[in-house]
């Protein structure tokens, strides 16, 4: 097993792309032509480009989905372009928009598919079946016997990925996999596929048409010009400080710097703890607590230790014994994965500028607030004015060169 940039187990495997071209009967153009990439082994990498480019097609010729016209393959060293497709499938996982789960089989069954094809013992399926879904944060005994159409967009894409990680693959490709549900989920799933990464490894693959996402998940990002040409492959900060051409800038757009807030995450900033209490907590304790506390309000946590509502003073003057039509419900929480734009969004949203941060299995973990995150994007900010008076320095200097270099030509061509 090899070990990660930062010094974790990577449990994923390099995947190099050898002028792989996709031709189709009658088209004058390929659609894919002569693409040549290398992946870490471990790395996420985002393919982003505008619709037609190729995108989803190079993604599925990894796994021979779509089948190449030409070129190489190789996945941890082998060269897969010309072993059984339906093998080298069960080796990769593949996740998709909608999920793509099976209507008639419950969450189990979709789960087990894979394994159960490649002959495992029914223990060590049913084993790997709970440890799936208490990994996507589902819990076992509520979903495991449930039918798809009994979940909700969110919890349909979980198994989905719980799904292709069934066999443990090296390889996981995710095309779109969460364009279909709505914007708060969505930040949610890509906060866990962070998640999931960080604890897992694996090589990614990812194809979406949203350059925010690409920014938010990717190690690096591959920007496709038609025919999955690559404009430019590098890191975020690489391609919003320094977009190879006029191409790139257009798919970056407008407000490269605040975009900047999709690289840092709430884990990288001041995190605060806040008073709590519990619905277990009798009335008086809460209040004590909060006197106690010296602040205004208190969060109140479920019976998992879930953020549910925030109780001030006069909420608790009112409550005349009871909780239950007392205080304000937690409308929205962050993840300690999630970025500084989902953050501010979210703390936005709310009057009294903070927002809960949670673990992965929605327990409360501390509160970050809008001082905290401006103080954030003051830094950015500065750093991005820094960065470009540098780099404009850089470029003087480099002129100056230039001009010292053609003078001293002309010069030697007079003394001549």
């Amino acid at each position: 097993m090899s070990e990660s940039v930062s010094g974790g187990p990577v449990a994923g495997a390099a995947i190099e792309l050898e002028n792989l071209t996709k031709r189709y009967p009658g088209s004058p153009q390929p659609a894919v032509d002569n693409v040549s990439l290398e992946i870490t082994a471990g790395e996420t990498v985002v393919f982003v480009g505008p619709s037609g480019c190729g995108k989803s097609t190079t993604l599925k010729m990894i796994n021979r989905l779509i089948e190449p016209t030409g070129g190489r393959i190789r996945v941890g060293g082998e060269d897969v372009t010309d072993m059984d497709p339906v093998k080298l499938r069960r080796r990769i996982g593949y996740a998709i928009q909608s999920a793509g789960l099976f209507p008639h089989m419950t969450v189990a069954q979709n789960i087990a598919l894979v394994p159960r094809m490649l002959g495992w013992p029914k223990s060590r399926i049913r084993s790997r079946v709970e440890e799936l879904l208490d990994l996507v944060g589902l819990d076992p005994g509520e979903f495991r016997g449930r039918y798809p159409r009994r979940l909700s967009g969110g919890q349909q894409q979980r198994v989905g990925v719980a799904r292709a990680l069934a066999a443990d693959p090296p390889v996981l490709l995710m095309d779109e996999p969460f364009g279909a549900v709505d914007p708060i989920t969505r930040e949610h799933l890509q906060d866990e596929l962070i998640r999931l990464q960080q604890e897992l490894r694996k090589t990614i693959v990812f194809v979406t048409h949203d350059f925010d996402e690409a920014i938010k998940l990717g190690d690096r990002i591959a920007v496709l010009r038609e025919r999955s040409h690559i404009a430019q492959f590098d890191t975020p900060e690489a391609i919003l400080t320094n977009p190879a051409d006029d191409f790139v800038s257009g798919f970056v757009g407008a407000g490269a710097a605040l975009k900047r807030l999709n690289l840092t995450r709430v884990r990288d900033v001041g995190i605060t703890d806040y008073p709590t209490v519990t619905l277990d907590d009798p009335l008086p304790r809460i209040v004590d607590r909060l006197k106690a506390s010296g602040s205004n309000e208190i969060l109140l946590l479920d019976k998992r230790g879930r953020p549910y509502k925030w109780l001030r003073r006069g909420d608790l003057a009112r409550a005349r014994g009871s909780l239950a039509r007392a205080g304000t419900l937690v409308h929205d929480t962050v993840t300690r994965d999630a970025t500084l734009r989902d953050a501010l969004e979210a703390v936005l949203t709310d009057n009294a500028g903070r927002v809960p941060v949670t673990g992965w299995r929605g327990e409360y973990t501390g509160v970050v607030d809008m001082e905290t995150l401006i103080n954030s994007v003051h830094e950015l900010l500065e750093a991005d004015r820094l960065d470009a008076m540098e780099h404009q320095h850089d470029l003087e200097e480099l002129r100056a060169a230039q001009t010292h270099a053609e003078q001293e030509g002309v010069e030697g061509e007079r003394e001549a």
